[in-house]
């Protein structure tokens, strides 16, 4: 019973909310109807489309509520005879119209009146079906803490009126950004811990990949969705070699390739193709996808393409500014042409604001010190970036690497 909730959840929320207008209220009417399973189908028995009988369940107690909410006996009657009877009215006629609930769902969690913490918790509990207690854990922040933003959260939405619906034209393109975004947030934070014992939180990550496929069905026809899947199914391919048999960090370097998952690569190299064939300049995540794609294609560390992705990571920089781009872009360069190319960039990037408590760029640079035999410059920066990190795993690996540096 609790895998076939966790399955149909998300699709009886879109639908109820299509109904009732309000998510909150719509998960509440999802859980009444698990609730009337759980009471009735161990005397019935389980139905033979037990999906379909908590769906028609649900929406049966929407409408009820529906009916309730209205004054007059007439309004009552028409409302319940147009909602049992006839089909929801039909979206405007639009060429870039797309009739489905549960992408309805995907815009209204990651709506932009949300804080980012918000927008990642709220689509984690409708969409991918975790529990707050299942979320908590994987950001390591306290249950009663995950609660409250899912609780304010659908308050915000319905204190703003934020219509169950997908945005056409230039808000889709600027609320799109907003769902891609939140996606590859909780992607990352599954990638790489930002916090705790784990580098990795597998959950996290088979989370994001669901929803990026999910979003792909769904919107067939935008190029960034199927980009930002690409990449998802590309970083995926290599966990299991990130890690050794004790938890600790394995360097991309020294990662046994012949252990990446080819089918991950394969749908990822698949889902980029797609992307391209839709035509116009590759977005920010097109451009990751194709570095991605780079690390994926090269049987062995030596044969990496470092100069075709350090020119990517110049149009990702053009693209979207940003120091942490910058920083990789660095250690393209570094390995393209040598690591005193590679230090002259982390040399620029180091009065950056954004950087200052950022662990990777003192990592970065005392890695390219050790290539250039300046050991006690590098000893020391690998020091500095564990005392920054806030990953037990990695400030582990950053301390032995400084032990190492003689």
């Amino acid at each position: 019973m609790e895998a076939v909730f966790r399955i149909e959840q998300s699709r009886i929320i879109a639908a109820v909310a299509r109904v009732v207008r309000d998510v909150g209220i719509a998960e509440e009417l999802a859980q009444d109807a698990l609730v009337a399973a759980l009471e009735q189908w161990p005397e019935s028995g389980v139905p033979d489309n037990p999906g379909a009988w908590l769906m028609a369940t649900a929406r049966r107690r929407a409408i009820d509520l529906v009916r309730r909410r209205e004054t007059y006996a007439r309004k009552l009657a028409e409302v319940g005879r147009t909602l049992q009877d006839t089909a929801p009215p039909p979206e405007p006629a639009d060429a870039d119209d797309i009739d489905d609930d549960l992408l309805r769902l995907v815009f209204v969690s990651c709506h932009p009146v949300l804080s980012t913490e918000a927008r990642v918790a709220l689509t984690l509990r409708l969409l991918g079906g975790l529990t707050t207690d299942e979320i908590a854990r994987a950001y390591l922040v306290p249950e009663p803490t995950v609660a409250q933003r899912i609780v304010r959260a659908k308050r915000s939405l319905a204190k703003a009126g934020v219509p169950f619906e997908v945005p056409y034209g230039a808000e889709r393109d600027a609320r799109l950004a907003s769902v891609l975004e939140v996606i590859y947030l909780v992607f990352n934070e599954g990638y790489s811990a930002t916090a705790g014992d784990d580098l990795l939180r597998p959950g996290l990550c088979e989370d994001a990949l669901r929803l990026a496929r999910v979003l792909g069905g769904l919107m067939p026809r935008e190029p960034e969705v199927h980009a930002l899947a690409a990449l998802l199914e590309l970083q995926a391919s290599r966990t299991a070699t990130r890690t050794g048999p004790d938890g600790a960090p394995v360097l991309l370097a020294d990662q046994n390739r012949s252990r990446w998952d080819r089918l991950l690569i394969r749908r990822g190299v698949d889902a980029l193709t797609r992307a391209s064939a839709l035509g116009g300049a590759p977005g920010p995540y097109a451009l990751q996808a194709a570095i991605a794609a780079c690390h994926a294609g090269a049987v062995t560390y030596e044969d990496t393409d470092w100069a075709t992705i350090a020119a990517l990571y110049g149009r990702l920089a053009a693209l979207t500014p940003s120091p942490v781009v910058e920083l990789n872009r660095a250690v393209a360069v570094s390995m393209a042409e040598g690591p005193e190319a590679g230090l002259a960039l982390i040399d620029a990037l180091a009065a950056e604001p954004a950087l200052k408590g950022y662990h990777l760029l003192p990592s970065v640079r005392g890695d390219l010190l050790a290539r250039l035999g300046r050991t006690r410059e590098a000893r020391a920066e690998f020091v500095r970036a564990a005392g920054l990190t806030r990953n037990e795993r990695e400030r582990t690996l950053l301390e032995e690497r400084a032990a190492r540096t003689r």
